[in-house]
């Protein structure tokens, strides 16, 4: 199964905690709103590839990673490729170096976390970034019969 990563940048603005997004301009997801990542490639770390894709999607040099997730999608041929089923490890970040800037694959934006624009983000976001968001550490999956449908689901605490 594709191994992959999403960051989420956090902030506090006037006392209020935000969270980067970035809308995809282009490829898988294309128009959606979401964290940061991408796959991991062949002898990277999971950390090594967070730390890539921030870099090449926004310009931006992460510091510490803390992970919160591991998120497992399954899409159902034949409405889907089978080669978008994955693992998605994400990780929250609280520094970095440099100021998230437009590229050719993603546009980020500070949003208030009660602002989340979850009906332009994955069906599957509205289930576990809010929580994420609120400090759970999780594990879910996912099954879509198509990229907007969910039809099976599971979300438990991260090591049960």
């Amino acid at each position: 199964m594709r191994q992959a990563t999403l960051c989420f940048l956090l902030r506090k603005r006037d006392g209020r905690p935000e969270v980067l997004l970035a809308l995809k301009k282009q490829g898988f997801g294309q128009g959606k709103w979401n964290g940061i990542g991408g796959k991991v490639d062949a002898g990277e770390t999971l950390e090594e590839a967070t730390r890539r894709e921030v870099i090449e999607e926004i310009g931006v040099e992460v510091g510490s990673l803390e992970k919160v997730a591991v998120l497992t999608f399954y899409f159902i041929p034949p409405a889907s490729d089978p080669d978008w089923n994955q693992e998605v490890h994400v990780f929250l970040a609280r520094s970095w170096r440099g100021k998230p800037r437009e590229s050719e694959e993603m546009r980020p934006q500070w949003v208030a976390y009660e602002d989340v624009p979850y009906g332009e983000m994955w069906a599957d976001d509205r289930l576990w970034l809010p929580r994420v968001l609120r400090g759970e550490r999780l594990n879910g999956v996912f099954t879509f019969s198509d990229t907007e449908t969910i039809v099976q689901q599971e979300i438990t605490l991260l090591g049960e």
